[in-house]
């Protein structure tokens, strides 16, 4: 009989564990960016339900792994979860898209008026370090890595407000957008010369001009909206003159001309 003292420690028992662990954590990872990869080119069609056993049947995994990587793009934005019904990819609409940039203009705006009168010149020379470490590289790399440091970089200022409930709110709205952002980068409206833009905004920052900074930042926001109707608009097209060939085909018509 064992004493409160006496612990399992069975070698075998343990690496076997550990390997189940890290199947699981492969799995979930690479059916995460499967659904991924899927959800931004568009072979899954807006509103479309996600089919989690036809997911895990054409992986190769169970369909646990398949229902993390979902709850986890949920999180990020990219699909949505419906009780009882499941997952959906993410609508397209352009609908309520206005309020919610509007919405986080007035949240990065306060946050950047707060920073200029709370944060020290140490945070202040945190916002300067995280734009000087991507600057050079920022426009030339692949789109998830553009709005990873993108995010990062307003989610910094939100945090340098010294207000948590500004972070929460920020995050809270990106989640709704990200999806909706991650196109437009993609897009050919997406303007590199925003990088100008981060570099003015870091600069007024650093002088704690207040006005100045709310200024741009709010200009930022006005012209990333107005490229992101536009990147909808195309991508829209693209997804449903797709299928157009297909449906034609169903109706027995032909492409050609007679």
């Amino acid at each position: 009989m064992k004493t409160p003292l006496q612990i399992d420690n069975d070698p075998v028992s343990n690496i076997a564990a550990e390997q189940e662990t890290r199947r699981a954590a492969d799995s979930s990872e690479r059916a995460y960016n499967t659904i991924r990869k899927l959800l931004v080119e568009f072979q899954l069609k807006p509103e479309e339900r996600i089919n989690e056993m036809q997911l895990a049947k054409s992986l190769s995994i169970s369909r646990t792994p398949i229902r993390e990587a979902l709850n986890r793009l949920a999180s990020e934005g990219f699909v949505s979860l419906t009780p009882n019904r499941g997952f959906f990819v993410r609508s397209l609409s352009t609908e309520g898209l206005i309020d919610l940039y509007e919405l986080r203009s007035i949240i990065e705006c306060s946050a950047f008026r707060l920073m200029c009168e709370r944060a020290s010149d140490e945070d202040i020379g945190r916002l300067q370090s995280y734009w000087a470490n991507i600057v050079d590289g920022y426009r030339d790399q692949p789109p998830d890595d553009i709005l990873a440091e993108d995010e990062g970089f307003h989610i910094l200022i939100a945090e340098l407000s010294g207000n948590p409930e500004i972070v929460a709110q920020l995050n809270a709205i990106n989640a709704r957008i990200r999806f909706i952002r991650r196109i437009q980068i993609e897009h050919s409206t997406h303007d590199k010369t925003l990088v100008a833009a981060h570099s003015q905004i870091v600069d007024a920052a650093t002088r704690r001009a207040a006005g100045e900074g709310m200024e741009l930042l709010r200009q930022h926001i006005e012209l990333t909206v107005s490229a992101t109707q536009q990147a909808l608009k195309d991508a829209l097209l693209k997804v449903y003159s797709r299928d157009e060939p297909r449906a034609r085909t169903r109706r027995g018509l032909t492409t050609s001309s007679s």
